[in-house]
């Protein structure tokens, strides 16, 4: 029997995951949980490193024994230590705008497609890359003290173990890394005066690296992302994914990094997966729509779970009015609702007034988008897609679910629920011994976890929203041009 902790930190909340593996079976209990709140201090909006430490040993504290612990968390962000190893300050937020003006000024030094062709990565202000030039310009004392730079889930490995590493899954969300060589990117961070030596060794996923209190410390896929698809129950080359969640991810596995004009166009991403596949993805904004619109009807007084504003979705008339999710306005914190209510005027659609058909209108823009992604997928790949898998909390949401089916045209599968907690655990089974391989995992997952198929229903009405659809990114597009 082994027994492994999984900690899985998402933009909101985090949570410790207790995993038994015993005689073939997997069994799992969530032993702690906790809220991840990011606040002003300092000028800037951070990550509450400390608390969400303490929420570590806290986590630790409940699961009792445990033969291995790992840390998975989103992308891009990071903390700099000082030459003595001490955090400098608490991680900046990948929604902080310091980074406004950073793309523009980096493509000063470096061509868009030598950038997209050295790195794999969609070209996004958030990006790790575009933070370390906001800290040169606007921090400039603090750019002089950091002595090493560790992504998230690697800081909290340290602050148990005490050793520095970087894994290669977080490491290729930063636009440094190269998908190609696997290693920095020396012409990139020569041109922006970033020296190699900030970053700690890199290593892949499911190395040990180090040990607390007799448990091995394992750097499992750091980016939760590649955690979940790491998750994903089929073999299948002809399936695409969805991560969702706070973000949405929906991509495919390559065993090869594309890096074309087409693709930088298309804004798709290639990042390591845990199996050293490169998971070929869009990013778009994700179940965010949906949290911050509650977010801020309770701010109004009116709390809303989420199972009501589903409800309040269904009853509203279907396929009236659709926003692009990546449309800059939907990126930061605030009044989504009304925001919502300006695109569709400025879109000339019809204006959604209620809760129920402001929630209609995200839903079906994130199925809408969804098939916009997948086709850009297969445009680039020349693959065709025969399902779906949607992993993670939005698997939760039939009507989403359902919608995504119905927009695609294709069988949506959903689950697991827990798909990056349950990547975690499968990757430190594998670094323990216990499981040959990722495949052999996802095997054991689809053979045990419950998994729901959505077949697309009344799919003409949602081909002629598409067409309806594609006419509203268009223009928004060239407007934002």
């Amino acid at each position: 029997m082994k027994q492994v902790l999984a900690f899985d930190f998402g933009a909101s909340s985090g949570r410790a995951i207790l995993a038994c593996y015993q005689d073939g079976s997997l069994t799992y209990k969530e032993v702690h949980r906790f809220e991840n709140l990011p606040r002003e201090k300092d000028g800037y909006f951070r990550w509450d490193f400390a608390d969400l430490m303490d929420n570590v040993h806290i986590g630790m504290e409940k699961a009792g024994s445990f033969d291995s612990v790992a840390f998975d968390t989103w992308g891009v962000d990071f903390g700099l230590l000082d030459e003595g190893g001490k955090l400098l300050a608490d991680p900046i937020h990948y929604r902080d705008p310091h980074t406004t003006g950073m793309v523009e000024q980096a493509l000063q030094s470096i061509s868009d497609i030598q950038l997209y062709q050295g790195t794999g990565n969609q070209i996004m202000a958030i990006n790790t890359l575009f933070q370390l030039l906001a800290i040169q310009k606007k921090q400039p004392t603090l750019w002089q003290k950091a002595k090493r730079l560790l992504f998230m889930p690697d800081l909290f490995a340290y602050f148990l173990c005490g050793n520095e590493v970087c894994e290669n899954t977080i490491a290729s969300t930063s636009q440094m890394w190269n998908p190609q060589t696997k290693q920095w990117n020396d012409t990139i961070l020569e041109a922006f005066s970033i020296s190699k030596k900030l970053f700690a060794p890199l290593v892949d996923s499911g190395s040990i690296v180090g040990e607390y209190q007799g448990a091995k410390v394992i750097a499992v896929a750091g980016h939760d992302t590649q955690c979940a698809v790491a998750a994903m129950p089929s073999l299948k080359e002809d399936v695409a994914f969805l991560s969702c969640g706070t973000w949405s991810l929906l991509g495919c596995e390559l065993d090869q990094p594309i890096l074309t004009q087409q693709s930088k166009e298309l804004a798709l991403s290639n990042e390591q997966g845990a199996n050293s596949k490169i998971n070929y993805l869009k990013n778009i904004i994700g179940l965010w729509l949906i949290q911050e619109s509650r977010r801020q009807w309770k701010r109004e007084g009116k709390d809303y779970s989420y199972a009501e504003l589903e409800q309040l979705a269904l009853q509203a008339e279907p396929l009236c009015s659709f926003i692009d999710p990546d449309a800059p306005e939907f990126a930061v914190q605030g009044d989504i609702p009304s925001r919502v209510q300006d695109f569709c005027n400025r879109t000339e659609q019809p204006i959604p007034t209620t809760v129920g058909e402001i929630m209609r209108c995200i839903y079906q823009s994130l199925a809408l988008k969804y098939r916009f992604a997948l086709e850009q997928l297969q445009q680039s790949t020349g693959k065709e897609f025969s399902a779906l898998h949607i992993l993670g909390g939005g698997t939760k949401d039939g009507l989403l679910c359902q919608m995504t089916a119905n927009a695609m045209g294709i069988p949506v599968i959903a689950g697991p629920v827990e798909a990056t907690a349950l990547g975690n655990i499968l990757i430190q089974l594998v670094a323990l011994g216990e499981l040959p391989s990722i495949a052999e995992g996802r095997k054991l997952l689809a053979n045990t976890e419950h998994l729901k198929q959505f077949v697309p229903q009344e799919t003409q009405p949602w081909n002629q929203a598409y067409e309806t659809y594609k006419t509203i990114l268009n223009k928004t597009t060239k407007e934002e041009q």
